[in-house]
């Protein structure tokens, strides 16, 4: 996310970190770089110019100057103005309401309104525990309506149907009708939007919000859009009391200039933003933590996040067992690892969430390599036969191995090294479950030197 301003920045952090002595001239010159980084990534001049202030005030202070490791410190107050700059901390979306708590979706036509709203109920329902009812007033284009009835189904919420004869105020009583007789929790209402800002369209969602008097009106805003995305964002302030901001598209390779600006040009707190296309693909948005990865700091908090969210924990505790117990690690074991990985959001998905200096290490072209081995490994299990996934020495010995492999290469598109590859691979994996058998991954953990060589691993 946000490529071209992270490197900048991470480059300066890196550079800041270095200064033995903090001097009005070298503030300058950080402060100089900090702008071109901000204003390339299309951030407001406004704010811009509010943010370079708030750090040139902090950085000449006491705080800064009479500090053992001011190149430390230095960056701690970029980060810290970084953050103030999108919201302080994370602001929760409010249900305080009798139910049902009414949520109207606003924004642009393009700006991934329909899936937000799909994706902010599945949020809701799983991590609120909340039952969910979704309705489009898109009365303009029939296929906003069923692209919501289709994310609506996979978000495991429920949708009220509507159609393009309707008024959109009829559909919204309608839809808060049936939510009251059937104890819906929250009605998330989704808008129409246009390619650009009319006065039909104000007065359309003016009357809407007139109507249902929501808990929170939120707007969905394109974080791609960079400087276009703060004027709409101001319009529909103007037009709208706006309770939250939700910013989609967050994971393109955009410019990022609309995270930072997007609050203080409106005033509404960033409550959400879509970090993936997939239907789970909507985070909470912390500010500091997002001002982290834009410093190039990564973001290890979503990275364990990730990872919990991804686990089976079920399928791992039995895999536990199962070496536990002595029953040896199969081919089976090996494809559901894959898996697990696939549900992380694969091994790039991990890496956009570490400090810059080592997803630069991973390499984008390892990556692609990485990913690409591990969908070809995939096909290559799911060729096999349900037997020989679970005794693998049916292809490591005997003699109907060769025509086993010549088999499974062919159902695979692959080589046969390819598959041999594999089996290798496994081989070592195996072995190494074997050592941790019985004690041994204390062994192991002795001969890296133990604790100590543990911490030294994970810098």
């Amino acid at each position: 996310m946000a490529s071209t301003l992270t490197d900048r920045l991470s480059r300066l952090v890196k550079t800041m970190r270095g200064q033995a002595r903090i001097t009005e001239s070298n503030v300058q010159d950080m402060l100089r770089e900090v702008r071109m980084a901000l204003l390339e990534a299309d951030v407001a001049l406004p704010v811009v110019r509010d943010f370079i202030a708030r750090v040139k005030d902090k950085a000449l202070g006491q705080e800064v100057v009479g500090s053992l490791n001011p190149g430390q410190v230095l960056v701690s107050v970029v980060h810290k103005e970084l953050a103030a700059t999108m919201g302080e901390g994370v602001a929760d979306i409010n249900l305080a309401a009798q139910p049902p708590a009414i949520i109207l979706m606003a924004g642009l036509q393009g700006a991934g309104k329909t899936t937000t709203t799909a994706k902010l109920a599945k949020h809701l329902i799983e991590k609120r525990k909340k039952k969910v009812l979704t309705v489009s007033a898109d009365v303009y284009r029939p296929a906003a309506i069923e692209q919501l009835k289709t994310v609506t189904a996979q978000a495991g919420g429920e949708w009220f149907p509507s159609n393009p004869e309707q008024k959109p105020h009829d559909i919204a009583l309608a839809a808060l009708d049936y939510a009251k007789k059937h104890y819906f929790d929250v009605l998330l209402v989704d808008t129409a939007g246009r390619l650009a800002i009319d006065e039909a369209l104000m007065a359309e969602i003016r009357d809407l919000h007139a109507t249902l008097n929501p808990v929170e009106t939120l707007f969905v805003v394109d974080a791609m859009q960079g400087q276009d995305a703060v004027n709409t964002a101001k319009a529909f302030r103007e037009a709208l009391p706006l309770t939250g901001i939700v910013l989609t598209k967050l994971d393109g390779d955009s410019r990022g200039g609309a995270a930072l600006s997007v609050r203080a040009i409106t005033g509404a707190p960033i409550k959400f933003a879509g970090v993936s296309e997939k239907i789970d693909g909507l985070e909470v948005f912390d500010a500091e933590r997002h001002a982290g990865r834009v410093l190039g700091m990564g973001d290890i908090v979503a990275l364990v996040e990730e990872v919990q969210k991804g686990v089976d924990v079920e399928a791992a505790q039995k895999l536990a067992e199962k070496l536990k117990s002595g029953d040896g690690f199969d081919l089976n074991d090996f494809l559901a690892q894959i898996s697990q990985m696939k549900k992380m959001g694969g091994l790039s998905g991990l890496v956009d969430k570490l400090p810059t200096q080592m997803a630069a290490k991973a390499g984008a072209s390892d990556m692609e390599r990485a990913e690409r081995d591990m969908k070809r490994m995939e096909g290559i299990l799911n060729a096999m036969t349900a037997k020989e996934r679970a005794h693998p020495a049916l292809l490591m010995d005997g003699k109907t191995k060769a025509s086993r492999k010549r088999r499974i290469a062919s159902g695979a598109g692959v080589q046969i090294q390819d598959v041999n590859r594999l089996l290798n691979q496994f081989d070592q994996m195996q072995g190494m479950m074997k050592k941790m058998k019985g004690g041994g991954l204390m062994k192991m953990m002795k001969r890296m030197g133990g604790l100590k060589g543990l911490k030294g691993m994970m810098g």
